[in-house]
């Protein structure tokens, strides 16, 4: 079982930058491949970013290719979104996930737990 928690979220106006933080419970972290996801209001939870297990391989959505920067710390069971150029289309709900056994996956569906999710406004 892993509890997920994301904070960092809040309201930024367009070109700015965030950091989310997502702290997950549990000692078997690093068996985890972690994935950010976003649900903008009316519209279906889409990938943003996943990172692999060690650390070392990262995916991520066209949007937000050369913007976001995702990583992890294994020692510390945290995994990060640092979001640069930020736009308003960036805005939603921002949700920090946890696949067992994989290293990550585009498809919401191979995901285990996910975070209580936070929200990310960008003002034009």
């Amino acid at each position: 079982q892993v509890q997920l928690v994301e904070s960092g979220g809040g309201l930024v106006q367009a070109g700015g930058s965030l950091r989310l933080s997502c702290a997950a419970s549990g000692r078997t972290f690093s068996r985890y491949g972690m994935g950010w996801f976003r649900q903008a209001p009316g519209k279906e939870r889409e990938f943003v970013a996943g990172i692999s297990r060690s650390g070392r391989t990262t995916d991520y959505a066209e949007s937000v290719k050369g913007r976001f920067t995702i990583s992890r710390d294994n020692a510390k069971n945290t995994v990060s979104l640092q979001m640069n150029s930020l736009k308003p289309e960036d805005t939603a709900v921002y949700y920090c996930a946890a696949a067992e056994g994989i290293d990550y996956s585009e498809s919401r569906t191979l995901y285990n737990y996910w975070g209580q999710g936070t929200q990310v406004t960008v003002s034009s």
